[in-house]
């Protein structure tokens, strides 16, 4: 009994290692895969990967400014999940069926030199040379196909300290909460994250950021942005109607069972003659 309980415990006490060790490598994996595709360098603070249920979920994520600007984070995504196609992952291709993002701030920053942060993303330098960013990276960027993807985005902050001293600064709640389509190489994610944050601001404007061409590289999925709270409210909606037909109906069969029930008694006090003249 001894002896089986030490393996038990070795057992258990490998399978953690593994787990653990599993989460490092995707985690690796993931922060390198994103610096290849944005430039930039990314940190998660939590990350854990499921393999029965086959779901991954991130937290604390934040992308890094390049070297020359004093705030030091461009995203802040508190919250990412993931629900990926396993067998499709082992194949070798990135398959995730749903990924819902939640990034919490946006900040956009020219430096005292004039230069902007948005202009060190791959996708954004690709588009002002006129390439494509998978043709300029020559396919070291992993192949990955998503089928529905929620965007959340609270507030992008713009910052210029272009004029010397103290910056300016500009904030936006945008609020934004859509779901996307058929999105097929990580560059078409970062592209759609930036146009979509920067479409609610006047920040393009503000920077001479050429924000026509970069939407542009993502029409097709912007086509298939669908607005979740319509959605929700559309739903709640429907379901109030349905839930006030049946109220309806219940009300009407109510009112047809108390006549049915007023007239079986009419006619059973007229059958039946009470002693003592009572009626």
């Amino acid at each position: 009994m001894k002896k089986l309980l030490i393996i038990l415990i070795g057992i258990l006490a490998i399978a953690l290692i593994l787990s653990f060790a599993k989460d490092m490598i995707i985690k690796a994996s993931v922060e390198k895969g994103v610096e290849v595709v944005t430039g930039l360098r990314l940190n998660t603070q939590s990350f854990r990967v499921g393999i029965i249920n086959s779901l991954v979920g991130i937290k604390n994520l934040q992308l890094f400014n390049p070297k020359g600007y004093e705030d030091r984070i461009m995203l802040d995504m508190p919250e990412i999940y993931v629900d990926y196609d396993l067998p499709a992952i082992i194949k070798g291709k990135v398959h995730l069926e749903e990924v819902r993002i939640n990034l919490k701030e946006f900040m956009v920053v020219k430096n005292e030199k004039g230069e902007l942060n948005l202009d060190s993303l791959k996708v954004v330098q690709a588009q002002k040379e006129g390439e494509k960013p998978e043709e300029k990276e020559k396919g070291k960027a992993p192949e990955i196909q998503i089928d529905s993807l929620e965007l959340k985005i609270g507030k992008v902050i713009y910052k210029d300290y272009s004029k010397g001293g103290a910056p300016s600064i500009k904030e936006f709640n945008i609020n934004l909460d859509e779901r996307y389509e058929n999105i097929t190489d990580p560059y078409s994610l970062v592209s759609l994250i930036v146009v979509r944050a920067l479409m609610g601001t006047t920040i393009a404007s503000l920077t001479n950021f050429d924000l026509g061409g970069l939407k542009g590289t993502v029409s097709d999925t912007l086509a298939s942005a669908q607005q979740i709270a319509t959605e929700a409210a559309a739903k709640a909606q429907e379901a109030l109607k349905g839930t006030t037909q049946k109220a309806q109906e219940a009300t009407k069969k109510t009112q047809e069972t108390l006549k049915k029930a007023t007239e079986d008694l009419k006619d059973l006090k007229e059958k039946i003659k009470l002693p003592f003249g009572g009626e």
